[in-house]
């Protein structure tokens, strides 16, 4: 005898209908186990999907750096108006200008913990008739929908290594060509657990497909309505010859007759450890710069991109996505591509300078590996950004900054498509709509544009010594908190940044700097209804960044 349990939940816990998985039951038995009276305690739902993107760690303002170059890192990423060395063109290109012929060398050991999520417990419950093999049924709330372990889970992987370098050559008087090397940005999460280890039925488990498209695992029955405990756990029902069943499930009337499939080909959708993402990307930028008169300059300079990508534990997505096996576990994928970046630099006078770039979006190859998870078959365009700055001497020795950048994340499908969607569609036996996973208009993470705020300090101590201090913030990351819950693998929390910084000047040709930032802890609240009903959670990250670098003039 099987039960199709009448309050089931989709394949992957998207859908509006509900199921009980037997991981879901499993996890529930310690507590029931040990719990005559049969008391409930509440288990959480899903945390989310989140599929998560752009670049390895360095997820600052959004997943860009928050600036490029050890003394513009220190003074909270401001270099628009302000060229200190070589990476400057990663700002500004028009900088290169009035620099010279010099080297510039950096690594940045760089650390995004604390990172992770916590999940709470006020989801949606069910009530369903047990047997543990007493023959006496009774009622028993369990989650309406998948969930993940209740609690806080921070991601592994604590510190990372990026490396940058630069040189710019003095063509003529008026112009020069030059070459840096740098990270933009990443993001990376590495959680132990398989954080999506209930999203799918058990292995080989039949599941009954509604007209409606909503998918019932089938459970075995000790009487009609009754789930068989009786070995601690739900028995799933594997039996190929079921190939049909009447729903609602028995002892109800019904005159439905549900199609019965293998809900989980050996284990195709099951969830596996460890659950995660990795996105780095590497620029390459060659600025040519000419001066316009004494003070001022134009910038132009192509800049070259390449970046890797791969998720880990994201099996049950698969049911969603118009590609099931370019969604996760293929290994690291590369991307490749290039863009413009344009700038003008000027000073006023001997005390206040102004600067403005503009970068292109950088148009990419797809992530081939991958074009069941990101938008538009794999699609992964880098965002263009803006930039405004002025630099005011406020002192001989004292100079002030300020930057205001723009990164145009809404323009990049994969990063701004909703996740706020019926995703019931996705799940069904017709073709899928577009935005399911992978599809032209695949649904996203739910991220906004992003301004940034940059505010620097520079005091030239003496010939030998100089110290740098700043700050800066940025808007929020996403455009409703109602998508917040989907980004778990990409917890883009944080934004304000505090930065501080000195340069020793061993010698007219030789410098070396430090720099040190520190992200505040920041946490979102929020849910993704269309993904875990009412089930809300939060996201945070902390941050540090150290900086060593050489400056050598020729």
């Amino acid at each position: 005898m099987c039960l199709a349990c009448s309050a089931a939940v989709s394949l992957c816990g998207f859908v509006s209908g509900r199921f009980l998985s037997s991981r879901a039951f499993n996890h529930l038995m310690g507590d029931m186990m040990t719990q005559i009276s049969m008391a409930t305690r509440p288990l959480s739902v899903t945390l989310t999907l989140a599929l998560a993107l752009p670049v390895s760690a360095w997820a600052t303002n959004g997943y860009f750096a928050h600036g490029w170059g050890t003394k513009s890192k220190a003074m909270a990423g401001v270099a628009t108006a302000l060229p200190q060395d070589t990476l400057v063109t990663a700002t500004n290109p028009a900088g290169m200008a009035f620099l010279g012929r010099r080297f510039d060398l950096g690594v940045a050991f760089f650390s995004p913990s604390d990172r992770g999520y916590e999940a709470n417990s006020d989801f949606a419950t069910q009530s369903v008739k047990v047997d543990f093999g007493d023959g006496v049924p009774r009622d028993f709330q369990f989650p309406d929908g998948g969930f993940v372990t209740p609690g806080q889970f921070d991601s592994d992987s604590d510190w990372f290594l990026i490396p940058s370098l630069g040189y710019n050559h003095q063509l003529t008087d008026d112009s020069t060509i030059g070459i840096a090397i740098y990270g933009n940005g990443g993001m990376n999460t590495d959680y132990s657990n398989a954080v999506w280890e209930n999203f799918a039925p058990a292995p080989n488990q039949r599941v009954a497909i509604r007209a409606d498209g909503e998918q019932v695992p089938l459970f075995k029955q000790t009487s009609p309505g009754v789930i068989d405990l009786s070995t601690g756990q739900p028995i799933p029902v594997t039996d190929p010859s079921v190939t049909a069943q009447p729903f609602p499930p028995p002892p109800y009337p019904s005159g439905e007759i549900a199609p019965v499939v293998n809900g989980n080909p050996n284990g195709y959708l099951t969830a596996t450890g460890p659950t995660g993402i990795n996105l780095e990307q590497l620029f390459i930028e060659v600025p040519y710069t000419l001066k316009l008169a004494e003070k001022q300059s134009f910038g132009v300079a192509a800049v070259l991109a390449a970046q890797s990508f791969e998720a880990k534990g994201l099996q049950p997505f698969r049911a969603a996505s118009v590609r099931p096996d370019k969604v996760t576990n293929n290994g690291k994928d590369w991307s490749y591509g290039a863009g413009l970046h344009f700038g003008w630099y000027g000073e006023v006078n001997d005390q206040l300078a102004l600067g403005l770039s503009y970068r292109t979006k950088l148009w990419m190859s797809d992530f081939d590996d991958y074009s069941g998870l990101f938008a538009n078959g794999g699609s992964f365009d880098i965002p263009a950004m803006f930039n405004l700055g002025a630099a005011y001497k406020a002192r001989p020795n004292i100079t002030v900054a300020f930057d205001y950048q723009h990164i145009f994340y809404n323009e990049i499908d994969a990063l701004s498509n909703s996740n706020d969607l019926d995703l019931s569609p996705c799940f069904g036996a017709s073709a899928k709509p577009s935005y399911c996973l992978g599809g032209k208009a695949g649904l996203g993470f739910g991220w906004d544009s992003m301004d940034v705020l940059k505010l620097g300090v520079r005091w030239d101590q003496s010939d030998k010594w100089r110290f740098f201090g700043g700050v800066s913030y940025n808007s929020d990351f996403l455009k409703s908190n109602r998508q917040a819950l989907f980004n778990v693998l990409a917890p883009a929390t944080v934004r304000w940044h505090l930065t501080v910084g000195g340069t020793y000047v061993h010698s007219p040709t030789d410098e070396f700097n430090l720099s040190f930032a520190y992200m505040p802890k920041e946490t979102v609240d929020g849910t993704s209804p269309a993904i875990t009903g009412t089930q809300t959670g939060s996201l945070y990250m902390e941050q540090m960044d150290i900086e060593l670098s050489w400056n050598h003039r020729f």
